[in-house]
């Protein structure tokens, strides 16, 4: 397999697991989805094939980071689908993460979807966003703990 066709599998592997978790939140295979690692596995796998050829470039670039060093491994096909299956894995892995912590705290799936869209695409701003409203979700819920306020949680 290519390259090229090994950075394209890499996105379609995970693609199915998160549409689970955006659109299908609350049902028992997404949250069994969220709490295992398996979904890791195939992109994890996509990444070894990548990486494997090109690992004494990536062993320099991750070991000694310079900017230089990490542009000639980008510059390598396999390089560059590396960087990108490990991306796409941790992205991942940080969206099944938010939903797991989404459903603990009643947060809406209407709210998480768009920020779970927004991790799949610029997965720092969606976290970072993510922990703002995890962070003022848990802080609402220290401050009005037997109020019985409505919480954020879906009806």
């Amino acid at each position: 397999m290519t390259n090229s066709a090994l950075f394209d599998l890499a996105f379609y592997l995970a693609a199915p697991f998160w549409a689970l978790l955006i659109l299908a939140p609350g049902r028992r295979v997404t949250d069994r989805i969220a709490a295992s690692a398996l979904p890791l596995v195939p992109v994890i796998a996509v990444y070894l094939a990548l990486a494997l050829p090109v690992f004494p470039q990536l062993w320099a670039a991750v070991s000694r980071p310079d900017l230089a060093r990490f542009q000639e491994l980008l510059a390598l096909g396999g390089g560059a689908g590396a960087i990108w299956a490990q991306v796409i894995a941790w992205d991942l892995f940080l969206g099944q993460w938010m939903y797991r912590e989404a459903r603990a705290l009643g947060i809406h799936p209407l709210v998480m979807g768009p920020l779970l869209v927004l991790t799949v695409l610029l997965s720092p701003i969606g976290v970072l966003a993510f922990i703002g409203i995890r962070a003022g979700v848990r802080a609402r819920a220290r401050r009005l703990p037997s109020r019985g306020e409505p919480s954020l949680a879906p009806r």
